[in-house]
């Protein structure tokens, strides 16, 4: 059997590693422009300074070796031809499968404003290579602008501070990390990069980026005729699936590739995991993605379940904040809250069911929650503070004396 990876992210290796163990004899190819194996969750320790590329790799040290993985990389991926059964790589090459996995990931979405896809001082941060670059720019750069103030704007800036840049960052949000925090827990990390001195400008919207006669941006005119000037600009405005070399395959795409609970795609032989497929776009559902696509692929029964929520670990300046489930209230919700000194809690309930929690400080015992959210597990029945919940109060015991979860 021969099967073909597109991709070595996080997707695709652990499809491969899956593979290996159910089919001891099976051909594995991985294909992939990345040239190392990377973490891109880690890019900005290595904008930091504080790990180099091998500093990121997340396999074994004889990965490749181990489980016999022909992996052509700094190769990329021209066309898909299902009728043929195989791949056709940008170099002209044919590649024949009987499994293919496609795991391309997501590429960083440039805003079509000004000439920001033009001028050569404009990245952003998908890959390591993006890393590698920013860091070279960095070397010769002093104001570095940010757009957008994601997760992946403010590991950025997080890892640009190391190298005593004056930051900028611009978010079209009325705070920072809009889409994972709720306004009190962004502002304890809006307060800590503000005395690194990163300066924020929150509602506002990059509208014009003019390139120089040398063919870089030296500043950028916001919404409300601001001039932010900038030697070195990281666009985080968000990612789109790497869809563009399956034109003409006949895969179904919606916002990614359309799969079912298998990882199968609409087109036999051919399955798909990771960011490409637009279901989630953190790292352990991307990897659990992976893991059952590999075991479909040798023709196991195994599904994909895990859509129930968002889940997001933020880390900087040593504040942890946990976020499970929906974040942002809707009419209906019940707000719960409490805090202290050591930690910030708010969860969202709706009809006797957690929605969602945000956990900052203090994480400890964040399992009960994901449990719950993640079952839908109705709580109206207990009879106490929604905070002071623990496994405890769905055990009862049989005639026996014997415990048994009750739900």
């Amino acid at each position: 059997m021969k099967y073909v990876i597109i991709g070595a992210g996080v997707a695709g290796v652990e499809a491969a590693r899956t593979i290996r163990g159910l089919d001891p004899d099976g051909e594995i190819r991985m294909i992939s422009a990345d040239t190392q194996i990377h973490s891109r969750c880690m890019l900005h320790k290595f904008i930091s300074g504080e790990r180099d590329g091998q500093g990121l790799d997340f396999t074994e040290k004889d990965f490749f070796d181990r489980y016999r993985i022909q992996w052509q990389k700094g190769t990329r991926v021209r066309q898909v031809c299902p009728d043929r059964k195989e791949v056709v790589l940008d170099t002209g090459q044919p590649v024949s499968y009987d499994r293919l996995l496609v795991a391309a990931g997501a590429d960083s979405f440039i805003p079509p404003v000004g000439e920001l896809r033009k001028a050569s001082n404009v990245y952003g941060l998908r890959n390591l290579s993006d890393a590698q670059a920013i860091v070279e720019e960095a070397g010769q750069a002093r104001q570095v602008l940010v757009i957008g103030s994601g997760l992946v704007g403010l590991d950025a800036a997080y890892g640009l501070l190391e190298r005593g840049m004056k930051l900028t960052v611009v978010e079209m949000a009325d705070r920072i990390l809009p889409v994972q925090l709720d306004a009190h827990a962004a502002a304890a990390y809006q307060t800590a990069f503000e005395k690194e001195g990163v300066r924020f400008l929150l509602g506002r919207k990059a509208s014009e980026a003019p390139c120089g006669p040398d063919g870089r941006i030296h500043q950028v005119i916001l919404d409300n005729g601001d001039t932010v000037p900038c030697d070195l600009v990281i666009v985080a405005a968000g990612v789109r699936p790497a869809l563009a070399f399956l034109e003409g395959s006949g895969i179904a795409c919606d916002r990614g590739i359309t799969v079912d609970a298998s990882m199968k795609t609409s087109v036999e032989d051919v399955y798909a995991a990771g960011d490409i497929t637009g279901l989630s776009g953190i790292w352990p559902n991307a990897a659990d993605q992976g893991r059952i696509a590999g075991k479909s692929m040798c023709g196991g029964n195994a599904s994909y379940t895990d859509t129930y929520a968002v889940k997001n670990t933020i880390n900087f300046f040593r504040l942890v904040t946990l976020c499970v489930g929906r974040i942002r209230e809707e009419e209906g919700d019940q707000i719960h809250i409490r805090e202290d000194r050591t930690q910030y809690k708010r969860m969202l309930v709706r009809d006797g069911r957690i929605q969602g929690i945000l956990l900052q400080g203090n994480i400890a015992g964040a399992g009960i929650w994901q449990y719950l959210i993640k079952n839908r597990i109705d709580i109206s029945h207990i009879q106490k503070d929604v905070f002071d919940i623990s496994f405890a109060d769905f055990y009862q015991t049989d005639s026996r004396g014997s415990y048994q979860w009750n739900v």
